[in-house]
């Protein structure tokens, strides 16, 4: 049986750097709509890919998220959805609409 595939977001970044035809980090950040300290924080392994940010990416590149988990060997199969990491002004809606 072969051994499963090492947690590596790198791998992921850069697939969705070639998918998109984007030449660097910054301009993942911008299409991603994240600050691009995020980017580096993800491939130096300070920062976990968050569900949050693989929803982002599916939106953004039209890969499920399962591909995109692995693509970076992860093997989770939930994520916490923090409203925290949402984007600044969209916590509105994010409660399905319930005020």
């Amino acid at each position: 049986m072969s051994q499963p595939k090492p947690y590596d977001p790198n791998a992921m970044l850069d697939t969705i750097l070639a998918k998109m035809q984007l030449r660097n980090d910054a301009a993942l950040s911008r299409l991603l709509e994240i600050q691009a300290p995020v980017i580096s924080k993800i491939r130096h392994h300070r920062m976990p890919v968050s569900g949050a940010l693989l929803v982002r990416i599916h939106e953004a590149t039209g890969l499920s998220v399962r591909t995109l988990q692995d693509l970076m060997g992860d093997r989770r199969s939930k994520f916490r959805l923090s409203s925290a990491q949402g984007r600044a002004g969209a916590q509105a809606g994010s409660a399905g609409g319930a005020e």
